[in-house]
Parts: structure tokens; C-alpha cells; sequence
């Protein structure tokens, strides 16, 4: 199986990520992570609340149109795949809210939101702490080296963990959509037999970029308790 084969072939390349000291790595990620805050919550007013059911619903998480949720955070997946992928023939909420915004050309909005909506989910293995701040990975599907600056996943992923994520560069490190999911290699038979078959068959890029496989892996770990291994962190002003 071409999933299988990628987990078990790891080609890691080489990168200079060079940057000043660590405080100011922070910085800037806490400047970006608060202006896509800001984008993620107007793009969500351009969702209603029947296509925020319909996601709900192919994840487990509705029965008709009643919620049914052991924790509110497990609505972060809903509200992923409800910004970030669209049915074919249908606009992104993400590209909606990208036509009606006008933000200045040179502005961190609007160099935030064109990130964003080239985010990619991916499947990460992480390598080692980077030297500055936050951790380096490498992109299983693409076979590409990634800086990852997030405090949360630098301060509880061990070396050698695998997660499923949304990545958007704003800057000359990565940072995540908002949600992840610890990844493991015993669910790769439950997401091979949840995917369309033509796409089981389909090459690992074209794989990784369709939306349905986000959608598995999301419902897969939802229905296997993920919220018991997560906990999302805020930085902390003194990091």
C-alpha cells in the first residue's frame, strides 16, 4: 500500500533556517497567530449553521441537526474542514471571506490570509527540536523539510511523533491551521477502507490534497476518543 510505504520511508532534507534569537521567533508568531485568530472568526460567519450540521454530521458529531459532542473542541474539525474545503463545484468559505476582505497588499492580514488559504494538510514526523524555537519535521507525503513554530506541540510532541495537521506559512516558519491529530500508524488500515476506492489508488500528493482525506482521518480519531490525548495551549505573554 503506497500509505504504508510512505510511513516506513522517511527522506528527510536538509534546510537553513537561521533566524535571530528565540524571543523574537515568538514574537512574530504571536503576532501572526493573533491576526489569523481574527481571520478564522469572521470566516466563520460566512458558514451557516446547516453546512456547520452537514460537516458535523460526516464526522460523527450530529444526528440530524443536534450536536453531539463530549467536548466543544471537538468542533474545531467541524469548523477545519468547513473553512479550508468545499464539495466540487462549490467556493471555500476561506476564498468567500478572501473576496470581501480588503486588506492593504504589504499588511500581515493580508500576507496572513493568502498563507491560509494555501494551507495544506500534512502528515508530519518531528525530527528534532529546532535551534531557535519550535520543532522541525519533515512532510511524509511531499518529502519536504518543514520549521514548525508551535509552542504547544514544541513543548508536548516527543522526537520521533507522528501528527496529522493543516500548515500555513505566513513567514519563514509554518505555523498550524489550528487543529492536529496525534497520528498513528495503526489507523492506516481504517483510513484506507474509509476513502473512496478510486482514491485509495490515487499517488500520495494527489491523496493528501483532496479533502476527503483530512475528513477520514478527523472522523477516525474522533470516534477513537482524540480529545482524551489533546489539549490546546495558548502562549503565554512571558514565553
Amino acid at each position: 500500500m503506497a500509505l504504508a510505504t510512505a510511513l516506513h520511508e522517511l527522506n528527510v532534507y536538509g534546510n537553513d533556517n537561521s533566524l535571530s534569537g528565540r524571543g523574537e521567533v515568538l514574537a512574530r508568531y504571536r503576532q501572526l497567530r493573533e491576526i489569523s485568530k481574527r481571520h478564522h472568526h469572521e470566516m466563520l460567519k460566512l458558514i451557516s449553521g446547516e453546512a456547520i450540521l452537514h460537516q458535523a454530521r460526516r464526522l460523527g458529531l450530529a444526528r440530524g441537526k443536534t450536536l453531539i459532542l463530549d467536548d466543544m473542541e471537538e468542533m474545531n474539525y467541524v469548523f477545519d474542514l468547513a473553512i479550508h474545503t468545499a464539495l466540487a463545484g462549490r467556493s471555500r468559505a476561506i476564498d468567500r471571506y478572501a473576496r470581501s476582505a480588503r486588506f492593504a497588499a504589504p499588511s500581515d492580514e493580508a500576507l496572513v490570509l493568502e498563507a491560509m488559504r494555501a494551507a495544506q494538510f500534512s502528515i508530519l514526523v518531528i525530527e528534532r527540536r529546532h535551534e531557535t524555537a519550535g520543532l522541525v519535521a519533515t512532510d511524509l507525503f511531499r518529502r519536504a523539510t518543514v520549521w514548525l513554530v508551535d509552542i504547544g506541540l514544541e513543548n508536548s510532541m516527543p522526537d520521533g511523533g507522528v501528527i496529522a495537521t493543516r500548515l500555513f506559512t505566513p513567514d519563514r516558519f509554518a505555523m498550524t491551521a489550528g487543529v492536529n491529530v496525534p497520528f498513528d500508524l495503526a489507523i492506516i488500515e481504517d483510513i484506507h477502507a474509509g476513502l473512496p476506492r478510486r482514491l485509495g489508488k490515487s499517488k500520495l500528493t494527489a491523496l493528501i490534497d483532496d479533502r476527503r482525506f483530512a475528513e477520514v482521518i478527523y472522523r477516525i480519531a474522533l470516534a477513537g476518543g482524540i480529545m482524551d490525548r489533546i489539549a490546546y495551549q495558548d502562549l503565554p505573554d512571558d514565553a
